[in-house]
């Protein structure tokens, strides 16, 4: 992972920053699980010699005088990787039930936005002689997709990895004085009203262009919202948040997701979105279910040969779950017929748009959302889906045998679901406010029940792990390499 992204914010990290609230903390993570004891120590002193790979992790983010400009990425002077990096033991049985409990309690903490926004917490104690790592990362420095990114890093393709290098010394300089950066507000100001001004003149020189682009903006905004500006009925877990989450994990084989979507058609995205349907119908009362949960997915912008760059390159997908739909199968081609009708249409693109639209405008207009009420009338959940590593890691010599995600709460959503890849399998993760979700584990139950309803349907065998599982046997056995299950979980994801 290079640093290959300027040290002042985009309007949208930037954006992460200004929407954060006590209740309602935007950082991103997961929750490792790990065969034996990791030596907390010897972990640390791994991820030292490392730093020089994660620039941002010695880094914290510094305001301008007046937000006259967005904030800038500079070396912390005070950095200490003993103030990122945190040892618990959990007490006795250290059951699973215990670590996902630490786990929601930890991840509903706010970072410390005085220091590198970012922090790790190595927990033994478990069943098993197993260790936990719970991450946590601000959005404002990653999305889902860099997110992985940063675990390559940190983590190894092999038990026995290369000796780290000696630790380079920290020498960071002061941190910039109010003067400097009023004068590096004023010259990235001049080069974004350059920008503007450039952008103007294309309009101008190809107006059909311009108009195509503001056309795309309304027809994503349409779609978003049919019944833009009327009032709509909400899911019962859109509601106002709480500091208080709770989470639950699940797993699934996606060697058999794959088959499902053979068997039936549509992506893997739509699968995971078909799954989420039915188990939000189970939870909330089947045939009375009540009006169709409307969800926001996000979906990667980044261009070729910006896989490495860090920060958000974001746009997203809204539609609604077909929760009234009895029938598996029909539920999930009702969902892929809605993407896929987004998709045609470029929604996503539509409101990548509309989003860098209001990144224009002046960087004081954009910080008065730090302070503004939080409302949302359009979108009840989110539901992300990142492609991951199809490959054991390991830390310190030590296996991961699950990688959890971890998605933050924010704007009255009171549930998001994650799914990630690792090692032949997709991992879920519900994350939920308890004043919305008061029983989480039963929306898990569901969400296992709805899985096996559809894989039945789509006529689809328990698939059986080897013990190594390093490589995966699809259609008849036959072996699935690395690079072909990441490359096509980076096409379905979206």
């Amino acid at each position: 992972m290079t640093n290959t992204i300027p040290s002042r914010l985009t309007a949208q990290d930037a954006a992460f920053l200004y929407w954060e609230r006590a209740n309602a903390p935007l950082h991103i993570g997961s929750l490792g699980v790990y065969e034996g004891l990791i030596p907390f120590e010897r972990f640390v002193a791994q991820l030292d010699s490392r730093m020089p790979l994660l620039p941002r992790y010695r880094q914290r983010v510094v305001a301008v005088p007046f937000n006259l400009a967005q904030p800038t990425w500079e070396d912390d002077p005070d950095f200490r990787i003993q103030n990122h990096v945190h040892h618990i033991s959990l007490p006795s049985p250290g059951s699973d039930e215990q670590l996902t409990e630490l786990a929601a309690e930890l991840f509903a903490r706010p970072l410390d936005r005085a220091k590198p926004l970012w922090e790790m917490y190595i927990i033994d104690g478990l069943e098993g002689g197993r260790s936990g790592i719970v991450s946590k990362v601000h959005h404002c420095l990653v999305d889902g997709v860099s997110g992985i990114g940063l675990l390559m890093v940190i983590l190894d393709l092999s038990p026995d990895p290369a000796p780290a290098p000696d630790p380079q010394p920290w020498n960071p300089g002061p941190l910039p004085s109010p003067a400097s950066q009023l004068t590096d507000a004023f010259w990235a100001g001049m080069a974004q009203q350059r920008e503007m001004l450039r952008e103007f003149q294309e309009s101008l020189i190809d107006p059909r262009s311009s108009l195509q682009r503001r056309q795309n903006m309304m027809r994503a905004v349409n779609l978003a919202s049919p019944r833009w500006g009327q009032s709509m009925p909400r899911a019962p877990f859109a509601t106002r948040l709480s500091p208080k989450r709770r989470v639950a994990f699940s797993e699934v084989s996606f060697v058999e997701v794959r088959e499902i979507r053979t068997s039936l058609g549509g992506t893997v995205n739509d699968v995971v979105l078909a799954i989420l349907a039915g188990a939000l119908r189970r939870y909330l009362g089947g045939d009375d279910a009540g009006p169709e949960p409307r969800v926001a997915i996000p979906v990667n912008i980044r261009l070729e040969g910006e896989e490495g760059v860090l920060g958000n390159h974001l746009s997203c997908m809204i539609t609604s779950l077909p929760i009234a739909e009895a029938d598996p199968v029909a539920r999930l081609q009702t969902v892929r017929e809605r993407l896929d009708l987004l998709k045609r249409e470029n929604q996503a693109g539509g409101l990548e748009l509309l989003s860098r639209l209001a990144g224009q405008a002046p960087a004081p207009i954009q910080a008065l959302a730090e302070g503004a009420p939080v409302t949302n009338p359009l979108v009840d959940m989110v539901c992300t889906n990142v492609p991951g590593p199809m490959i054991p890691l390991y830390s310190v010599g030590h296996l991961m045998l699950a990688h959890y995600p971890l998605v933050p709460l924010s704007f009255n959503m009171g549930l998001g679901l994650s799914v990630t890849g690792y090692n032949q399998q997709l991992y879920f993760s519900l994350m939920v406010d308890p004043n919305a979700v008061p029983d989480v584990e039963r929306l898990k139950e569901c969400l296992d029940e709805s899985f096996l309803e559809l894989r039945r349907a789509a006529g689809v065998e328990a698939f059986e792990l080897p013990e190594f599982r390093g490589h995966s046997a699809g259609n008849g056995g036959a072996p699935v390499s690395q690079e072909a299950m990441v490359e096509e979980q980076k096409k379905e994801a979206g």
